[in-house]
């Protein structure tokens, strides 16, 4: 006799569930993304990917222009905080020293290497991410086609920034805690706050948590490798960039999705954003330490992605490319939607976490040519300039929210080795 009869319940109540009225919102918003998107493709030109091959260093590729030009004077014992770029290098020692190889090329050869590299670094550290998961093929192609499509990496390519290599450490450093060794995560984390101060609050979280250890070994990996650049291009270079980093004015900017930026956006101080984002940031803090003694907050689920983003939100700068950073915390969620054994209601809890993570995977699919739409002087000018930081909020939200889920259903998702595969046909039916 067949057996297929007592599923048919089972099918038709997924079916149901697909329809549920948070799907159908997720939907809209995704299919509004993608519309607004392609419209805005369209209608203003050229595209940041059509930029990318163009030999304008100073123009079109400035960072790493800036970047290539401090590598060099590090080469010739100049000072590598004043070259000829157009951009003041606005970052570490360290990073000139790690580019330093790149310095012996010249920089428009220089440049497409680097943006070569970025490109594997960024889609080879979400594919090991989306691995640790166990996500299927469904959602693992779709977070990578996302990236693809999405802004954020657009305009890091086109720019030749860091976040490539920043992602992998942050990848790698979460990975390492999912299996079991926090310290080595912590260095990881550590070293990534070395080449951008602007993740340090991710160092916090093992503190408030009550993990001496891995807090003590971050704060000596970040220091460790900021010594590291300092000694080699010189001591004075890392004064230098303390005054550079101290006095830098917060840019008013649509690019720029932190809260300090969002209040200059408004005609106001950047210091009431700052402020505003050092509340948020605590408050992230203390709910976090407060569900790890619950036992939540899970320090290999979307915690420390949830610190990121709070992190990034109080930064005087923190351009809508950071978003790369925080690609893992979404895969996380979708993780963190599948039925997991051991539940009395397998699922759940985080039912929601799918659907806002195609959301969270579209909207960076909107390019920045939507700043264009707003025009200066119009009273909703400062309103629409600031979609990227409404969306790195939603990033943040969702991942703190999430972030509640015990630490056993959250690592029961990806790591176990006996834990089911997320066949496709699972994956269609649940979100």
């Amino acid at each position: 006799m067949s057996d297929s009869h007592p599923q048919r319940p089972a099918v038709a109540a997924r079916l149901r569930g697909a329809a549920t009225p948070g799907r159908i919102v997720a939907a809209v918003l995704v299919a509004v993304a993608l519309g607004t998107a392609v419209t805005l493709t369209v209608r203003y030109q050229p595209v940041l990917l059509g930029m990318v091959p163009s030999p304008d260093m100073r123009e079109l590729h400035p960072d790493f222009d800036t970047f290539w030009h401090s590598a060099v004077a590090m080469l010739h014992g100049d000072d590598i905080y004043r070259t000829p770029a157009k951009l003041t290098n606005l970052n570490p020692p360290v990073l000139s020293v790690l580019l330093a190889p790149f310095a012996l090329l010249g920089a428009l050869p220089a440049y497409r290497l680097w943006i070569a590299l970025t490109l594997l670094m960024i889609v080879g550290a979400v594919l090991a991410v989306a691995r640790e998961l166990r996500l299927g093929t469904f959602w693992t192609t779709a977070a990578v086609l996302a990236l693809l499509l999405s802004s954020p990496l657009h305009g890091t390519l086109l720019l030749g920034q860091i976040y490539g290599l920043l992602l992998v450490a942050m990848a790698a450093g979460w990975i390492a805690e999912r299996r079991g060794r926090p310290v080595l995560a912590a260095v990881l984390y550590g070293v990534a706050v070395a080449f951008k101060p602007s993740l340090a609050p991710i160092l916090l979280l093992p503190f408030v948590q009550g993990r001496w250890r891995p807090g003590a070994a971050g704060i000596g990996g970040a220091a460790a490798a900021t010594l590291v650049g300092v000694a080699v291009a010189g001591w004075s270079s890392g004064l230098e960039w303390l005054r550079i980093g101290l006095t830098t004015a917060v840019p008013d900017v649509g690019d720029n999705a932190a809260l300090p930026g969002v209040a200059v956006r408004f005609g106001l101080s950047s210091t009431i954003g700052t402020a505003a984002g050092a509340l948020l940031l605590v408050a992230t803090l203390v709910v976090l330490g407060r569900s790890a003694r619950r036992g939540a907050a899970d320090p290999a689920g979307t915690a420390p992605w949830a610190v990121v983003a709070a992190g990034l939100l109080t930064a005087p700068i923190a351009w809508h490319n950071y978003l790369l950073l925080l690609w893992p915390g979404v895969l996380v969620l979708v993780a963190l939607g599948r039925e997991q054994p051991g539940r009395e209601q397998p699922g759940r809890e985080l039912r929601w976490s799918r659907p806002v993570a195609a959301v969270l995977l579209a909207v960076p699919v909107i390019p920045v040519s939507w700043g264009a739409l707003w025009a200066d002087g119009d009273p909703w000018s400062p309103v629409g300039r600031s979609l990227y930081c409404v969306v790195l909020l939603a990033y943040w939200v969702s991942l703190l929210v999430a972030s509640s889920v015990p630490a056993a259903s959250d690592r029961g998702a990806g790591t176990a080795a006996d834990a089911p595969a997320d066949e496709p046909e699972r994956t269609a039916a649940s979100g």
